[in-house]
């Protein structure tokens, strides 16, 4: 039993299961789909998909992820950020959209799937760890602005071009609804952000989205929110427009056949490096030739996206003719002659060319449209081996993004609900989800927040409910296609900034700080950094996670160190920052650290510029509860440290290492060359027992160590240690410690 259910871990659903139980299971499915159709299709368009393909990843990922995973109330499927890392990753390889666009994003998935599925059966799941909270924190607040900030177009019916970085976009997207606004749009947005918000403060069971939904298109349907009117160039009646359009045809010609010579070009030059080497004359010469097609192809695209411009940025009226045909006239060269139909037109120009015969001119707003019914066909994406190297780097981070936003919403629940969760179980779900999600062309998913908390509101059993979100889906693909046709597309753009709302988080940035000023500068930094780079969002991640990387390197090169002295609690404290006196003949030094390569050499000199302050010292207690590790590095300098110091007339002692830190020194000798009577399990008995045979003959009294005494404001004298150090140190004596130390309490 225990073999099938690992292998099938859904098995486990029907222990103890109830008739009632699958009633909630049912209910709560229904309820999440209600949201999930309508959020799916925001979030492909996110994606730079077709609306529909959101259909298809909330088709079989989520069954699939609930099926094989550990959470029974995770609700997989698209998602806000995982949707604009897919387009982020897919918008320098082709156009948004486009077929090629299409087969990339289904490529990304099947990629993503199985580095998921990967690392949950090699049973790797702590790799997501590199992804620290406070990068995650800084990135998934700038991603919720880019997020909102790229529907801006959306909302206000424009038309714009992506610019190189995204600030350059929205302030283009402003530039352009200054210039026109599409006025409707804006109120069916309005609209559907009211509806959303009112019904959610009213109850948050009522399925808010799918309300603001059914509202928006029975409007968008009853006025005739779409006036889209399919025209030939004859009948736009401007030469200089006419002109436009063909000069713009021409370019995006040339940018073709040039796209397919620089595709040429990279076969040919790949094959030059695997067969002549990276430096043959053949390889070198392609590469040239290549460098000047890039040229080529840049200077093109600047004169494309400028005729795109003019031709977006002209403004029609039209009049209907005497054999029925409508023409089309720029507003500046309307004739006063004839009379107009009070409408704006504009022309929908996208890149790779504008068809003479088909035309397409807007007089309204933009809608979802045509939504091809039935089930996605099933095959495997087919890819070269190029395509997988280019599309590599972010499989992965789009996987460990994925996952850990995924695994925090399940331990969340599973903290309410009592649930066990198995993050390795968890990964192999998501990875199967994306992979077969890939077959029915899905593109990445992942788990979603605001479903997850409406399917456990909804009082989800088990994953079953998931199974009948998904059903729901499939009969909305088979059936209800038809009716989504005049979803407004602002609609869409409010879904998806509605949702993204809750991803801004300021007050884990201003906690990342409190706990430690460093890891809230990694979030600020994480923070700044994705939105200066955006559309290059692993940029941002990939600074965050160097940043986290280097100040973990540093933390353990330099590792806090304290001289201890009792508190007036009984406890053992920092003395430096209870201001708390030191004993004359015994140093007791806590380390907090392992002891290590990168850091021994930090451990000698903290201690010997603590130790070179006391003029009476007899005795070095290091407490080494906080060492859990002893590397050769470490033990060598472990060992010579307590040589030199015994040659120098100090004893030198431990207490609170762990069985693995005395395993390593049993094996190495370290053990008996420190002495079993100089090793104790705790600093209480520690200093108990040295106190006796440091103070038989001083006069110290009262002492720090027995009694509580708060330091005196003068200085302690202080004495070189040069005699000690220099055996193994060349130079001079140390400076005096002016503390106060690095440990804290």
């Amino acid at each position: 039993m225990n073999l099938v259910t690992s292998v099938f871990p859904f098995v486990r659903w029907f222990k103890g299961y109830s008739l009632s139980g699958f009633r909630a299971d049912f209910i709560s499915g229904l309820t999440v789909a209600l949201v999930l159709v309508p959020q799916s299709m925001a979030y492909a368009q996110l994606a730079g998909l077709p609306a529909y393909y959101g259909l298809y990843a909330a088709f079989l990922p989520p069954m699939v992820a609930a099926l094989f995973g550990s959470s029974r109330q995770l609700a997989t499927g698209p998602v806000a950020v995982v949707s604009l890392m897919t387009a982020t990753a897919l918008e320098p390889l082709a156009t948004a959209g486009s077929e090629s666009f299409i087969a990339y994003a289904i490529l990304l998935a099947l990629m993503v799937g199985l580095f998921q599925l990967a690392l949950g059966v090699l049973r790797l799941g702590l790799v997501v760890n590199f992804l620290s909270h406070p990068v995650v924190i800084g990135f998934t607040n700038a991603a919720a602005l880019i997020i909102a900030s790229s529907q801006l177009s959306k909302l206000f019916g424009v038309q714009v071009d992506k610019a190189e970085h995204h600030y350059q976009t929205v302030i283009n997207v402003i530039k352009a609804a200054i210039s026109y606004t599409h006025w409707p749009t804006v109120l069916l947005a309005v609209l559907a952000f009211a509806t959303m918000i009112l019904l959610r403060r009213i109850h948050h069971r009522i399925p808010n989205v799918l309300v603001a939904v059914v509202i928006a298109t029975v409007v968008s349907w009853t006025m005739g929110f779409e006036r889209d009117h399919e025209a030939q160039l004859v009948h736009i009646r401007s030469p200089q427009v006419n002109k436009r359009i063909q000069m713009y045809n021409a370019v995006e010609d040339v940018l073709a056949t040039k796209g397919t010579e620089k595709v040429r070009l990279g076969t040919e030059k790949r094959e030059a490096r695997q067969v002549l080497g990276h430096g043959s004359a053949d390889a070198v010469a392609l590469q040239g030739r290549m460098s000047l097609l890039n040229v080529g192809i840049e200077s093109l695209r600047e004169i494309s996206a400028k005729l795109r411009h003019e031709l977006r940025d002209t403004r029609f009226k039209a009049t209907m003719a005497a054999d029925g045909e409508r023409y089309f006239y720029p507003e500046a060269e309307w004739p006063d002659s004839l009379t107009h139909d009070a409408r704006t037109w504009r022309l929908c120009v996208r890149a790779g060319g504008i068809d003479p015969q088909h035309m397409t001119m807007r007089g309204g707003g933009a809608v979802v449209g045509y939504i091809p019914a039935g089930v996605p066909s099933l095959s495997v994406p087919r890819f070269e081996m190029h395509q997988l190297i280019t599309l590599f780097p972010m499989a992965v981070i789009i996987s460990l993004l994925g996952f850990m936003e995924a695994i925090s919403i399940a331990k969340a629940m599973a903290a309410r609900t009592g649930q066990q969760l198995d993050p390795n179980q968890e990964l192999i779900g998501q990875g199967l989800a994306n992979i077969v999600g890939s077959v029915g062309q899905s593109y990445p998913v992942s788990g979603s927040f605001s479903r997850s908390a409406v399917n456990l509101q909804a009082g989800a059993v088990s994953g079953l409910s998931n199974v009948f979100s998904s059903g729901i889906v499939l009969l909305t693909l088979l059936f209800f296609t038809p009716l989504l046709y005049h979803l407004p597309q602002a609609v869409l753009a409010a879904i998806i900034m509605m949702a993204v709302i809750g991803l801004i988080r300021t007050r884990g940035i201003v906690h990342a700080w409190r706990v430690h000023w460093y890891d809230g500068a990694v979030s600020i930094i994480t923070f700044v950094s994705t939105l200066a780079f955006a559309p290059h969002l692993d940029r941002g991640i990939m600074i965050g996670v160097g940043l986290s990387i280097v100040i973990h390197l540093v933390r353990d090169m330099k590792p806090r160190i304290a001289l201890l002295a009792k508190h007036p609690d009984g406890t053992f404290r920092n003395r430096s920052v209870f201001r708390l006196a030191q004993c004359r003949h015994i140093a007791v030094i806590r380390y907090q650290g392992s002891l290590i390569f990168s850091n021994v050499s930090y451990l000698e000199e903290q201690m010997l510029e603590r130790v070179a302050a006391m003029r009476d010292l007899r005795h070095i207690l290091v407490v080494g509860n906080g060492i859990n590790e002893l590397d050769v590095s470490g033990e060598e300098k472990l060992s010579e440290m307590v040589e030199r110091l015994r040659e120098a007339g100090y004893e030198i002692s431990f207490s609170g290492l762990n069985d693995l830190v005395l395993n390593v020194m049993r094996r190495t000798g370290l053990y008996n060359r420190i002495g079993e009577d100089h090793l104790y399990r705790n600093a209480t008995r520690a200093i108990s027992d040295i106190w006796q045979k440091e103070h038989a003959d001083s006069d110290e009294d009262p002492c720090p160590l027995i009694t509580p005494v708060y330091e005196k404001e003068t200085a302690p004298s202080r004495r070189s240690l040069l005699h000690i150090r220099a055996p193994w140190k060349s130079g001079t004596a140390p400076e005096p410690y002016k503390g106060p130390d690095t440990g804290e309490e």
